[in-house]
């Protein structure tokens, strides 16, 4: 996912345009509100826009266009995790994505989010190795390092959600009971 910084800003501005556009759809459609229904659209824009831009790649070594390079399955290193790199950057990608789909409400919608999201490297690098005139290079372990930023991100999400929902329901059991006499 090496993307140059003169195609990392566009991006991320066509991301947030694109969340901007379609929060309010994606807030009716998930029963959410704006904010989240934008971040969750944003997010989304973000990763198809930095991982499916053209260009960008550099070719792994003996590796060509339409090729995929499969030499890592599994999690990264704790090295490279702790350095700011192609491998914690393909994680912290795909982070507030799963921060989005964490928050949302449970629900059969949900949980096709999920599965879709958890879909949705395996679709870029599919994308990556046949359509050649991008640029770029399928790798597995971009895979790898995608689905641990999305189960970061979903367990966060589902965290922070579940405390701001135990919260509301505190506050409202409590208007509900009125003030107390003593």
């Amino acid at each position: 996912m090496t993307v140059e910084l003169s195609q990392f800003i566009p991006g991320l501005l066509v991301a947030l345009l694109f969340g901007l556009a379609t929060g309010p759809w994606a807030a009716r459609r998930w029963g959410t509100n704006r904010s989240l229904g934008t971040a969750l659209m944003a997010s989304f824009g973000a990763v198809v826009a930095l991982t499916l831009t053209p260009g960008g790649d550099v070719a792994p070594p003996g590796s060509f266009l339409g090729s995929c390079d499969l030499t890592r399955f599994g999690p990264p290193s704790l090295a490279d995790l702790s350095n700011l790199n192609e491998v914690s950057l393909n994680v912290i990608l795909f982070i507030p994505l799963g921060i989005s789909i964490g928050l949302l409400a449970r629900s059969r919608l949900k949980a096709a989010t999920v599965v879709a999201a958890i879909a949705l490297p395996f679709a870029i690098e599919a994308i990556q190795l046949v359509v050649v005139p991008l640029g770029r290079y399928c790798d597995s372990a971009d895979v790898s390092d995608n689905l641990i930023g999305l189960v970061v991100g979903l367990v966060l999400g589902t965290i922070i959600g579940g405390a701001v929902r135990h919260r509301v329901r505190a506050r409202e059991v409590a208007a509900a009971a009125g003030p107390e006499r003593g």
